[in-house]
């Protein structure tokens, strides 16, 4: 009886109503949005609130004149939304998108022009920017062509790692400059497919969540300059410019040419997750490409400009992303765009995670105004799809608005701490005054999470955007000229120091004080509480020859060398010892802030703060110098960490362990590889534990514990 009805259900949806244009038509359903399959043909929905007419265009694949444009008879639009069914359609060989016509009054906000063909909005798939570097047909109308998209992909019995927050080790990476560079041996460089290949270096060096940076397609070549010393094109590298939300970037996939770089991402993913990494997505929903008053019309901007984006009284666009126009998030239609985005790569990609460029505007309300209670902030942390992923907000904009440590959180959201990178390079320096402010951030940065608990802070000292580790001790100022803006682009304010000769040297002294101050960098980010992230290249020593903004440059500038994991591989080889006494010692990732309160039984604080005496820190503005000790419970080691950003050596008193435990050295960055760091469980215990000489500029750590087990007692 059940099926029976099915069937007859079945028969009335693949019955057509209407034909127009020569095609059999129904009206569709409203929900979902974009091109979906159904018994018989294709669904296609689409939101304009204040068109007058839509009208859906559809090509045969590739071909550059429409096949069809079939205007939606008015009894197919419910509210705002024209739904209608085409049936007898050849779904994967098609592309389509959306005539919209309405009034043309910006000053009203309407910017509706019914020449213009429009990528659908929820397209899951864009065809046109099939292969990375492949210049564009600039006389063809319709560039961003959006497809049907099947979900027929075999997970298997992939599920979501769920790995705690308090225990990541976040790598943020470029899809293609991870492995473009010559040196990668993969057989598809600069892909989907290449990174995958990748992937038990990704497990060897420890990491267990790699954050891409955007990957929603976007058109690498609308960067309109050209580098002032060669002449050469340069691109739109990075991606923060998306085209389109709901397709992944058919340029990142080795089979983006036919079509396939759905199913080769979440291949991708699928293999990461087997490897037991996550997959976090660096996403823009801040601005899109469509620019200002003189950008192109894509999509949002034809379709209904004045629900996507804010806009002045006068019909200007807001300008908080620094990039042309700020979407308007907190409308209820875009919220609900925002939403369904996420829910589309949860689903259907089973994406773990998402950090949120600029994310302060996210709390905007449509004049620009931060509003007290965000609804898409709220929206998103209570999601039921969105409810174990990760949430990382980049909580500034280019408007002004700097909210770390104020975030609407929700309980859910993590933050990118920008005070934490600030800090720890000022000190790395060797700059006064630090050493407070130091042990705040290497805490946790209790100040800023009080409420929100320790994995609520990602701490970083690089990222793509800004100097790269080894930059950041090879330079003291930023050399853009590449990027042809007269090196007036990037960050000026870089707390970086080059060691005393900018750039390039062959003096010995000048590179192994670099080395060791990368080492020392290392050591306080893989010690701290909070989320540890990594840049990608960081590990060996990646260059970018003092371009600290390589947005636009896809070469060697941008690209992991994978020569260097050979040519620096003492650096690798810190690094991955690091991640792994990150991962053995549970008091480096306590989900609370330590209070300084004394442990039951052990006789030893949670955290204690210390200086060339134990147990008394130096907190003056002239102090270089700062140690730590944790403390977990019982049965864990001790971890002391001191931290000497001074010129000259010093004496340092160790802290008093409880009966049975001695100090055992785990790494010391004065020293030379391979004596610079241990194998995590393998210290070496000191001949004379109560002192250890830290040499200048270097971190020492060390391990608390009994050479037998048995022996260890508490107090």
């Amino acid at each position: 009886m059940t099926e029976s009805r099915s069937e007859q259900v079945l028969r009335v949806d693949a019955y057509p109503t209407h034909e127009v244009g020569g095609y059999r038509v129904r009206a569709g359903k409203p929900f979902p949005f974009g091109a979906n399959v159904v018994p018989g043909g294709v669904s296609f929905s689409v939101f304009s609130d204040q068109a007058t007419s839509m009208t859906l265009v559809l090509f045969r694949r590739g071909e550059p004149e429409p096949m069809a444009e079939l205007e939606f008879p008015e009894e197919f639009r419910t509210g705002s939304v024209f739904a209608m069914t085409v049936f007898g359609l050849d779904h994967e060989n098609i592309e389509y998108g959306y005539r919209a016509d309405g009034p043309y009054d910006p000053v009203t906000g309407h910017r509706f022009d019914a020449r213009q063909i429009l990528s659908d909005p929820y397209a899951r798939l864009i065809a046109g920017r099939d292969v990375w570097g492949v210049e564009p047909d600039r006389g063809r109308g319709y560039q961003y062509r959006s497809r049907v998209c099947l979900q027929d992909f075999d997970w298997a019995d992939d599920t979501p790692l769920r790995i705690p927050a308090e225990d990541l080790v976040v790598y943020e990476a470029h899809v293609r400059g991870f492995t473009r560079h010559p040196s990668s041996g993969v057989t598809a460089p600069g892909t989907f497919a290449g990174l995958r290949e990748k992937i038990p270096y990704l497990r060897e060096l420890g990491v267990n969540c790699i954050e891409l940076l955007p990957v929603f397609e976007f058109d690498e070549s609308d960067n309109p300059r050209s580098n002032p010393e060669t002449g050469e094109k340069l691109y739109d590298y990075w991606g923060y410019n998306t085209v389109s939300f709901f397709a992944p970037k058919a340029g990142y996939a080795a089979t983006g040419r036919y079509g396939m770089q759905g199913d080769e991402f979440r291949t991708l993913i699928k293999d990461l997750h087997a490897a037991g990494i996550e997959v976090i997505l660096d996403v823009v929903f801040n601005h899109t490409a469509e620019g200002n008053e003189q950008g192109p019309t894509i999509s949002f901007k034809g379709l209904d400009n004045a629900t996507y984006y804010m806009l002045t009284p006068e019909g200007y666009y807001f300008n908080f992303s620094g990039t042309g126009n700020t979407v308007n998030c907190n409308h209820p239609v875009v919220r609900n765009y925002v939403l369904d985005c996420l829910r589309h790569w949860v689903a259907d990609y089973h994406i773990d995670g998402f950090r949120f460029d600029l994310a302060a505007i996210l709390g905007r309300s449509a004049d620009g105004t931060p509003l007290p209670n965000p609804p898409l902030l709220e929206l998103l942390a209570y999601d039921p799809v969105l409810r174990h992923t990760k949430l990382i907000a980049e909580a500034w904009d280019a408007g002004g608005l700097y909210e770390v440590g104020n975030f609407p959180a929700y309980g859910r959201w993590a933050e990118w701490n920008g005070k934490y990178r600030d800090t720890v390079r000022s000190f790395l320096k060797g700059d006064p005054g630090v050493t407070g402010e130091l042990a705040t951030r290497i805490a946790g940065s209790p100040d800023l999470y009080s409420g929100r608990g320790t994995s609520a802070s990602v701490n970083f000292l690089t990222a793509h955007d800004g100097f790269s580790l080894a930059d950041l001790v090879s330079y003291n100022d930023k050399h853009n000229e590449a990027n042809g803006e007269g090196n007036n682009d990037g960050g000026n304010d870089n707390a970086s120091w080059n060691c005393g000769v900018e750039g390039p040297t062959d003096d010995p002294g000048i590179n192994a004080l670099r080395e060791r101050q990368m080492k020392n960098a290392l050591a306080i980010l893989f010690t701290s509480q909070g989320i540890p992230m990594l840049l990608s290249g960081d590990e060996v020593a990646r260059s970018q020859q003092g371009n600290n903004n390589t947005y636009c440059q896809d070469n060697e500038l941008s690209w992991f060398d994978w020569d260097q994991v050979d040519e620096n591989a003492d650096l690798l080889r810190f690094t991955r010892e690091m991640i792994a006494f990150r991962k053995r010692h549970r008091e480096l990732r306590a989900t609370v802030h330590p209070t300084g309160r004394m442990r039951d039984g052990l006789g030893l604080p949670d955290i204690s703060w210390h200086g060339e005496r134990a147990w008394q820190p130096d907190w003056s503005g002239d102090a270089r110098l700062l140690a730590v000790a944790r403390c977990g419970t019982g049965d864990d080691d001790v971890v002391y960490v001191a931290m000497n950003a001074h010129w000259e050596s010093h004496d340092l008193e160790l802290p008093a362990l409880p009966g049975g435990r001695s100090w055992h050295l785990f790494a010391d960055t004065g020293n030379e590889a391979p004596y610079d760091i241990r194998t995590p469980g393998a210290e070496q215990e000191l001949d004379n534990a109560g002192k250890y000489l830290i040499g200048p500029r270097s971190v020492v750590i060390l391990v608390g514990r009994a050479n037998d087990p048995e022996t260890t007692g508490t107090l």
